[in-house]
């Protein structure tokens, strides 16, 4: 069965715009200013800024107390994401036609699993593999590898689907897998590498990969 590799959190999941809910209800609750909202994103940067530094800004910026903040981010987004419907059919779709989906993400694995089974996620892929569980964060190749061998199915003819240049084009192209970037809009950024094709959401991004002849 082919392998499809799937990153989850601005792919599969708006974690943006539920980590800015998440954010606008902090804020109320400690009646902060409301418009802060876009510091605290901008800080957050779709979550790559460590977080401990997205910490220490936001307590020396609003005085609050530390288990608050820490309360906060442990929490993150995990508990407003949704998975809308077109990514669900795709997905889907993809299980009927064969292939065998594996969700690849960076991040804690306490707040990654939930996301993942508060959306749903868990019955729809075959498994998935969490960068602070394996040791490993994208684009290393070994948390690809990680992900096969959870399933296990070999990496040969793997597709990779995500948003991230960087982490998942990248780490496809370390593994020799063909890709799909997921660009919501965005133009691709000057890099050595370039995805095998650029979709706007993972809904069409899967959908493509699904077409394509084995």
């Amino acid at each position: 069965m082919p392998l499809l590799l799937l990153d989850l959190d601005n792919t599969l999941i708006d974690r943006d715009a539920a980590f800015r809910g998440a954010v606008t209800a902090f804020l109320a609750g400690h009646a902060l200013p409301p418009h802060d909202v876009e510091w605290v994103m901008a800080l957050d940067a779709s979550g790559y800024t460590p977080r401990h530094e997205v910490a220490r800004a936001m307590g020396s910026r609003y005085g609050v107390g530390r288990e608050a903040v820490r309360s906060f981010l442990d929490r993150g987004a995990a508990d407003r994401v949704v998975l809308d419907g077109p990514t669900r059919t795709a997905l889907d779709r993809a299980v009927t036609g064969g292939w065998t989906l594996v969700i690849v993400t960076n991040g804690r694995t306490a707040q990654q699993e939930a996301k993942i089974r508060n959306t749903g996620l868990d019955e729809l892929t075959h498994g998935w593999v969490v960068s602070e569980a394996v040791g490993h964060k994208k684009p290393a190749p070994e948390i690809f590898h990680a992900a096969a061998a959870a399933v296990g199915s070999p990496l040969d003819g793997a597709w990779v689907i995500g948003d991230s240049p960087h982490a998942d084009i990248g780490g496809a192209a370390a593994i020799g897998a063909r890709s799909v970037w997921v660009s919501a809009g965005r133009p691709w950024p000057d890099t050595s590498h370039r995805p095998t094709r650029s979709l706007s959401d993972a809904a069409s991004a899967i959908e493509s990969v699904v077409l394509t002849p084995m």
